[in-house]
């Protein structure tokens, strides 16, 4: 179920077990990816894994995929036209606050379904407020679809082959084709600087001329179907996982 789609009666008369809640950013994402790539990677997946987990053969939970939040923790890429962003507390306070709603509804399993690295550090703590809450009897982890990916991961970079192989899957219409070898060519080989394991670059322009992190070009639709997948079927399983889960 889209709740944005859905009437009030609808989800009165569903039985949802859990929310996904998609959590992005609109930030840029080089010459040829748009300022919202993370929103609609995080939209994409947790579409296709409520449908997985309604498609799934034995019992499973019912899905709600709840509007997307689109900016984010995001001042990393304040260089660069177009981005935007929110302070951390202004962040968390507002997504807690919105997962807050759905426990009045007795929607009471919540994921967050990340598509952005600035906000893992926030979600993670406000999963745990929300959990912790004694005004509801709430539950919520923050999942983030690119470390969800098995050996992919480790090819995230920014803007690189896997954000852009998950957009040419699905939103192939958004993706500048045409500038791929200008992303290649000012891209950086890896994120930050990096001196006694500590990363000296607090924002993306200090290691970056164009924003892009990794090649692009090495992210095809037919990689990004990949990933859809994995990600959907491990937020699917996560999904069953919390439902059955006993809390307080």
């Amino acid at each position: 179920m889209r709740l944005a789609d859905a009437t009030w009666t609808d989800v009165r008369d569903a039985d949802v077990d859990v929310a996904f809640v998609p959590v992005g950013s609109t930030e840029q994402h080089g010459p040829h990816a748009p300022l919202g790539t993370d929103t609609l990677d995080a939209v994409a997946v947790a579409e296709a894994g409520a449908a997985t987990s309604e498609a799934a053969s034995e019992p499973s939970p019912e899905a709600a995929v709840t509007p997307p939040i689109p900016v984010g923790v995001a001042e990393e890429h304040r260089a660069f036209d177009g981005t935007m962003w929110v302070s951390p507390d202004t962040f968390r306070a507002y997504v807690r606050e919105a997962a807050e709603s759905l426990p009045t509804h007795g929607i009471d399993r919540v994921v967050f379904v990340n598509g952005h690295g600035g906000n893992v550090e926030a979600l993670a703590e406000v999963a745990r407020r929300f959990s912790r809450d004694d005004a509801h009897d709430g539950y919520a982890v923050a999942f983030t679809w690119f470390e969800a990916v098995g050996e992919h991961a480790g090819d995230m970079g920014h803007a690189g082959p896997l954000e852009t192989a998950l957009l040419r899957a699905t939103n192939p219409r958004l993706v500048r084709e045409d500038r791929i070898d200008a992303a290649r060519e000012g891209a950086a080989d890896r994120w930050g600087e990096w001196v006694s394991g500590v990363n000296l670059a607090h924002d993306s322009e200090e290691f970056t001329d164009n924003g892009v992190v990794g090649d692009p070009a090495a992210g095809d639709a037919e990689r990004g179907e990949v990933l859809l997948d994995l990600a959907s079927d491990a937020l699917a399983e996560l999904a069953t996982a919390i439902v059955e889960r006993e809390t307080r």
